[in-house]
């Protein structure tokens, strides 16, 4: 005990997980300050740097929130995973182009495709023992990879694109151990990555995909992975380039030892080329998941990694869920082979309502980035300014802190479900949102 705090440990990891313990047990209440981050220092006989760095983790990991000269205090609502809960409440009446999910008119029919997979589950029961992934998923998995040019390795299969990434990242990384993320970008995996008691590297995203020199600083700094986002990035919509895919290759060239993850999100619905950098490095592993073309209620991804690190993954997935529904992999099979998605379609779709807001919004004078995929990132003065004023011209946007470290403020506008008609006003309502608030005067 620490006085009043009951804080303890001489490491930052140490002294996070003592004040994590102290607000889950109750010791530490919602709103209560935390000490001087130098006065801890002293009494904990640390270095300040190892106090900032505690502070810095639970700041990431929505322990604990810190207002400038007000120091740093427990949140109201702590939680390990917290960026989910910075989001807009959506009133009836108020357009919602904040939730980043598909439109669902896109999606197609799933009550045939798992009839047949029910079906064939009948005649041919999957039991203990059996291999984890359908030996059709896997042939028409590794032949679109391979029309790609994503390089050969074993197959597997996980609950979804994050899933994966959290599985390979365990497979391979200790607490402590630094990971280069996007920054903006997928909030969820802001949150994995210190949830794991790992520590982030934010790295500049353009829309050309992660810049190459904030990646070497990030491997130079020690960072031991890193994780891509190949195509339609979320926030931005970036996708990775030939020009740009060529000069990350050569930064991972310079550190062979990476952990390289990628991430393809736009499968399925962009109409960009892939340009995988995977096989650079001794361990890589490329993701690719069902969920925005075929339905986020598909928890399935598929990936391909170097052996190493796919047995790795495959021997702990034994070990707790042992595999992932061969029902379900049945049920995606059958989509794939029916083409139940005309993913050119989709992604003309996608790209056209894109398209049309990010010109409507250059007509009247804002910048946004959105190259590929459902989402556009729009640079704002004033976020929390910026999200107030257009839920009150009834547009409910995505607030960028959700994923952001260190980027500059911005905000996530969903077009998946955006009409025509609908662009114009919305970027007009966005202009109006993000200029100076209007000069009250009093007479």
């Amino acid at each position: 005990m620490l006085g009043e705090y009951p804080i303890q440990g001489g490491g930052a990891a140490e002294i996070a997980a003592s004040v994590e313990r102290a607000v889950g047990a109750g010791e530490l209440a919602p709103g209560q300050p935390l000490p001087p981050m130098r006065e801890l220092a002293v009494q904990l006989g640390v270095n300040p740097n190892t106090v900032a760095a505690a502070y810095r983790t639970l700041r990431e990991r929505g322990v604990i929130e810190t207002a400038g000269r007000r120091g740093s205090r427990v949140r109201p609502k702590p939680a390990t995973t917290w960026r989910e809960q910075i989001r807009v409440d959506v009133p009836d009446g108020v357009r919602n182009v904040a939730d980043g999910n598909p439109d669902p008119a896109l999606l197609p029919p799933l009550a045939e495709a798992f009839a047949a997979a029910a079906g064939q589950s009948d005649r041919e029961p999957v039991l203990y023992g059996h291999d984890p992934v359908e030996p059709e998923l896997m042939r028409l998995a590794r032949a679109a990879l391979d029309a790609d040019g994503v390089p050969d390795g074993p197959v597997a299969v996980a609950s979804g694109s994050l899933d994966a990434v959290e599985r390979v990242l365990v497979a391979h990384l200790k607490p402590g151990d630094q990971v280069a993320v996007e920054d903006p970008g997928w909030g969820s995996l802001l949150d994995l990555v210190p949830a794991l008691g790992l520590r982030t590297i934010p790295v500049g995203v353009d829309d050309q995909g992660p810049r190459p020199d904030d990646v070497r600083r990030a491997l130079e700094s020690g960072a031991r992975a890193v994780i891509v986002t190949d195509r339609a990035q979320n926030p931005t919509g970036a996708a990775v380039g030939a020009a740009r895919a060529r000069a990350l290759r050569a930064v991972f060239r310079e550190h062979p030892e990476t952990l390289l993850i990628e991430d393809d999100h736009g499968h399925g619905i962009v109409d960009v080329p892939l340009h995988p950098l995977a096989g650079v490095t001794r361990h890589w592993v490329f993701v690719r998941s069902v969920a925005k073309a075929w339905g986020p209620d598909l928890r399935l991804a598929v990936f391909t990694g170097d052996a190493v690190t796919v047995d790795r993954v495959r021997g702990r997935q034994s070990l707790g869920p042992g595999w992932v529904s061969r029902l379900l992999q049945r049920a995606v099979v059958r989509l794939w082979r029916d083409g139940a998605v005309d993913t050119r379609e989709v992604a003309a779709s996608y790209g056209a309502r894109r398209d049309a807001l990010i010109e409507a919004l250059a007509e009247r004078g804002v910048a946004a980035q959105g190259r590929s995929g459902m989402n556009v990132w729009v640079p704002v003065p004033d976020e929390t300014g910026a999200v107030a004023r257009l839920l009150h011209a009834g547009w409910a946007v995505a607030p960028g802190a959700r994923f952001r470290l260190n980027a500059a403020p911005g905000i996530r506008i969903t077009v998946s479900t955006l009409t025509a008609q609908e662009a114009g006003p919305l970027a007009a309502a966005v202009a109006a949102a993000v200029g100076p608030a209007p000069v009250r005067t009093y007479v």
